[in-house]
């Protein structure tokens, strides 16, 4: 799928193939990936970097464009089963056009409000990269509110799934922080480089990329450890609920196995109140004698868990 767009008063506007400045590609198929090695010269390594979700942000210079390799989330779902991950943006940025490519079919950024005011294909290129860092720190406060509700579910349950949602959470986070790191280097390149003449406000774009990139992977890397230092307790608490379970389960058990002990030790000598004429009163000594020993076992239990 093919989006044609150009830059039209500070903002992107859809518009017709010859009048595209911009062509979004989304989850290109064969022939749309053959277009861009034939017709735009892209090389087909660049292209399979761009719909690669392992593949590390970079820059390159070629001949005559500059290729950019950005790391993004990927939008969540209830199926993923708290599994965050990432995905990569392709920025091949020419002359006079960029072509953006995106593995997923979907107007995933254009038609957000960061993106006016924006003046030129180098300023679009900019902005795409923030608003990969602000998706970011987007799904890092939805992983914090997890964190928070798994830890209460842990607490209260002793079922493991919860357990494994954590350390799922935990393993997505890690990549989140390999992502994030990846396009700090990446925003240090373009700053750093000479070959993309920024502009005076384009350069204090890049700047302010930088600090958000930063304080992104700051509070990515505190979440993550949050995480990593209170699984070994929230484990731990796992454990003690099920210890607290066992110990109830074993006070029950003792509590049924007293009287049946005393009751099956009398009733081949005592006969059941049912017979006319028998005496009923061993069968009342019996009965008073099981709850006097199961009342005098629950005083010694709970005094002993008082002291």
């Amino acid at each position: 799928m093919i989006e044609y767009l150009k830059i039209e008063d500070g903002r992107i506007v859809e518009t017709a193939n010859d009048q595209a400045t911009i062509f979004l590609m989304s989850a290109p198929t064969v022939e749309e990936r053959a277009i861009l090695t034939e017709k735009w010269g892209i090389d087909e390594h660049n292209v399979n970097s761009a719909l690669d979700p392992d593949e590390i942000s970079r820059v390159e210079y070629e001949s005559d464009h500059t290729v950019i390799i950005v790391k993004r989330p990927k939008s969540y779902s209830a199926d993923n089963q708290f599994q965050f991950k990432v995905g990569s943006v392709g920025i091949f940025l020419f002359a006079e056009h960029m072509i953006i490519l995106v593995d997923t079919v979907s107007p995933w950024f254009w038609q957000d409000k960061r993106f006016h005011r924006t003046t030129s294909l180098r300023a679009m290129m900019l902005r795409v990269i923030g608003y990969c860092t602000d998706h970011f720190m987007g799904h890092l406060k939805v992983i914090s509110q997890i964190s928070d509700e798994l830890e209460q579910q842990i607490n209260d349950s002793m079922e493991n799934k919860y357990l494994i949602y954590m350390f799922t959470l935990n393993k997505g986070l890690v990549y989140y922080l390999k992502s994030i790191s990846s396009n700090t280097l990446l925003v240090q390149k373009l700053a750093a480089q000479t070959r993309i003449n920024f502009d005076e406000d384009e350069r204090e774009l890049v700047e302010d990329l930088a600090i958000d990139n930063s304080q992104c992977y700051r509070i990515a890397e505190i979440y993550g450890n949050i995480l990593s230092n209170m699984m070994d307790a929230r484990a731990s608490i796992v454990g003690n609920n099920l210890n607290i379970l066992m110990n109830r389960l074993n006070v029950i058990t003792l509590a049924i196995m007293i009287p049946t002990f005393i009751v099956s030790l009398f009733s081949m000598n005592v006969r059941l109140p049912l017979p006319s004429g028998e005496a009923l009163w061993p069968f009342f000594v019996v009965m008073t004698l099981c709850v006097a020993v199961t009342t005098l076992f629950f005083f010694l239990f709970f005094r002993m868990r008082r002291s």
